[in-house]
């Protein structure tokens, strides 16, 4: 599948596509003055942090709380459980990077249409954004009752998405990103090979819909700081269309090898986690201007 895979949307024309419908990357900000005094968020986070050492949080959660919004994961060798073209022979290696710590908020998402009224659900281009984009929310800039400043924004297209992402100098995490992240429970790094952690995710997807969404950030951080990577929305990754390309698919000639804008061949490792495969099943059956009632994003930053 493609990050567009029924429309007109080749790989020739997806950086022209990305770059008309995002607002230019912002430079990231400036180091902090040391000689400054603690704005009072800084002590905010800093009481955090002395309370979870009280606590007895793991390290790597309170050393991620201090990041603000986003917190840093620190990488390395990482079995996927998808089955890479060029890693067919044991696990890839994740680059440090940074990601936000809950999935983007209505209200975020709100004072970034405000900014950026192309991206109203009543102004935006239908080529970047299906008619029930943002179809909760009461009107162009205005929430209303079915869309609460703190719940996840859901109906939000994958332009949507990413446009976000760089006006916020980010952009959407990659798959293996994502799942690496989401491997983790609140003490180990990954946590994959317990049953009890597949029945937990798999718990959550067996539920029915909730009527209205939670809240953000309600769940315990998993040992990176990270919230909400299970069991309240679904969401976009950047590469998200070229997650289900099989060794069959490159061998139809190049118009299909177009469509996969390079992807190489993917398949699933381990076929006994159905969690990963159900989410990469939604994700590689859509569009880029698709929404839905369920998916939501986060954004994610390369650490230099």
């Amino acid at each position: 599948m493609t990050k567009s895979p029924t429309s007109a949307r080749s790989c020739s024309t997806a950086g022209a596509i990305r770059a008309a419908a995002s607002p230019p990357r912002r430079p990231p900000p400036s180091a902090r003055d040391p000689h400054r005094p603690l704005a009072e968020n800084e002590l905010s986070a800093l009481r955090r942090v002395a309370t979870a050492l009280l606590l007895g949080v793991p390290l790597l959660a309170i050393a991620a709380a201090v990041g603000g919004a986003y917190v840093r994961l620190p990488g390395g060798p990482f079995r996927s459980a998808l089955q890479f073209e060029e890693a067919k022979a044991g696990a890839r290696r994740v680059a440090p990077f940074a990601l936000m710590r809950r999935p983007v908020t209505n209200a975020e998402f709100l004072d970034f249409v405000r900014t950026h009224p192309q991206w109203r659900r009543d102004r935006v281009a239908r080529v970047f954004a299906e008619p029930r984009y943002l179809s909760q929310w009461a009107a162009g800039a205005q929430l209303g009752a079915r869309a609460l400043p703190d719940q996840p924004v859901v109906w939000v297209s994958w332009f949507a998405a990413d446009a976000y992402c760089q006006a916020q100098a980010a952009r959407l995490p990659t798959w293996l990103q994502w799942e690496y992240a989401a491997a983790a429970d609140e003490t180990r790094r990954d946590a994959r090979r317990d049953p009890a952690w597949r029945e937990r995710i798999l718990g959550w997807y067996s539920r029915p819909n909730a009527s209205v969404l939670p809240r953000a950030g309600l769940q315990a951080p998993n040992v990176y700081g990270v919230q909400d990577l299970h069991g309240l929305v679904w969401e976009w990754t950047d590469d998200y269309g070229s997650l289900m390309v099989s060794n069959d698919n490159r061998n139809q000639g190049d118009n299909d090898k177009l469509k996969f804008c390079g992807a190489g061949a993917i398949s699933m490792r381990d076929r006994d986690n159905y969690a990963v495969l159900m989410r990469v099943a939604l994700l590689s059956s859509l569009e880029g201007r698709d929404a839905t009632a369920n998916l939501g994003f986060r954004c994610a930053r390369n650490i230099r």
